[in-house]
């Protein structure tokens, strides 16, 4: 018999010296299945993606229908494809005005890069501000603006012009000025460990934004389509950016994503030269029409206020644990803050050992994170909380 997790340690490219490296042989609903029959409760949702649980019949529809009509034809804005139009008619319909223009891309990463050209072809300034323990991606572009020094090390020289500020820091936005083409900032910050930005914060940035010039960017990678309770974060505070850009719980667990701004603003791409940003699979049929049909679940009427119910149900079945300092919840978008006794990594691994997997934050080290599918039923949470307890 084929040993796979050797397979996986030779020819697999790692990006640790400690993957988990267990194998999934099928996934539905909140669980993952092993080939020895074991089952996994999944508390992170491959990182905020399956917002509609695995393979969620509407979602597995969706892809094979599409499957037996076509599948990649043109690189990305040539062709008519129905699967991109009526994704792109439903996601601007659940937006604000004037964010109607919507660039269908891979991933958050591909998505963010094209939003920070876009800021910098539209201003003609080349300044970029971010955040303190801000993620943006790992390309080259969203390197050059993460919000720490640790993971850009032997990768430089990054973008220039970049400069990074204190998040919630209201004093510091005066660092934004005629120069900065984009402020790219997450409402949210989730690899922080669910740090929220203040109403008062944001309305100061969009302030200052507005007097430079700047280019406003949310990043809602992480936190969008019903993941905080909203179908999109920025929806808590009642700004609206210039650019938004997805990815992660687009696609009900197809790769896809996003940046979305004004027509006026997408406008500059195509001229100036032409083709001023290009993908060849951005957009996929097949991964198009997953998202639409995960989309339109997540849109469903009493949909998001479950998913507020059923975060304050798994904190609240938390928070009195002594092991635990607090909870930043949001929605179903959680950090479980832990006292300086406990070793996150050491609990990730007997989480795991217990048959629930969780994850750790890149930027917060006392904190793990609880990010279930959307679809997860009380009696789930229940369990799910009793096993944490147990566990801590």
């Amino acid at each position: 018999m084929i040993n796979k997790k050797e397979l996986f340690f030779r020819y697999l490219a790692q990006t640790s010296d400690a993957p988990p490296a267990f194998e999934v042989e099928r996934a539905e609903g909140l669980y993952l299945y092993t080939p020895d029959g074991d089952r996994i409760t999944d508390l992170i949702s491959g990182i905020a993606v399956n917002n509609v649980g695995h393979r969620h019949p509407a979602v597995v529809a969706a892809v094979q229908e599409q499957i037996n009509r076509y599948m990649h034809i043109m690189v990305y804005g040539e062709v008519v494809l129905s699967p991109q139009v009526l994704l792109a008619e439903k996601l601007a319909s659940l937006l604000p005005d004037p964010l109607r223009s919507i660039y269908l891309v891979n991933s958050g990463s591909e998505a963010n890069e094209g939003a920070l050209k876009l800021a910098r072809k539209h201003t003609g300034r080349s300044g970029i501000v971010s955040f303190d323990n801000a993620y943006h991606g790992s390309t080259h572009g969203c390197l050059s603006v993460i919000g720490g020094d640790y993971y850009k090390q032997g990768y430089g020289p990054l973008l220039p012009d970049v400069v990074r500020l204190p998040f919630n820091n209201r004093e510091a936005l005066t660092r934004i000025d005629r120069t900065t083409a984009a402020v790219m900032v997450e409402v949210i910050q989730g690899e922080a460990g669910v740090v929220a930005a203040t109403p008062e914060f944001l309305r100061d940035l969009s302030i200052r934004c507005l007097e430079t010039g700047a280019v406003l960017i949310f990043d809602e990678v992480q936190t969008g389509f019903g993941r905080t309770g909203k179908m999109f974060a920025f929806e808590h505070y009642g700004i609206v950016p210039d650019i938004i850009t997805f990815a992660k719980g687009m696609g009900g667990g197809m790769p896809i994503g996003a940046f979305v701004a004004s027509q006026d603003l997408m406008a500059v791409l195509k001229q100036s030269p032409a083709l001023g940003h290009i993908t060849t699979f951005g957009g996929h049929p097949v991964a198009a029409a997953a998202a639409k049909a995960s989309l339109e679940v997540i849109a469903q009427d009493g949909f998001l206020e479950e998913v507020n119910r059923k975060g304050e149900r798994f904190a609240h079945r938390l928070n009195d644990h002594p092991a635990i300092v607090q909870i930043r919840q949001h929605g179903l978008m959680m950090a479980v803050e832990l006292k300086a006794d406990r070793n996150i990594q050491q609990f990730i691994v007997r989480a795991l050992q217990h048959g629930i997997l969780s994850d750790w934050f890149l930027f917060c080290d006392n904190a793990f994170r609880i990010a279930p599918p959307l679809t997860i039923t009380d009696e789930e949470i229940d369990q799910a909380a009793e096993t944490l307890r147990k566990i801590l």
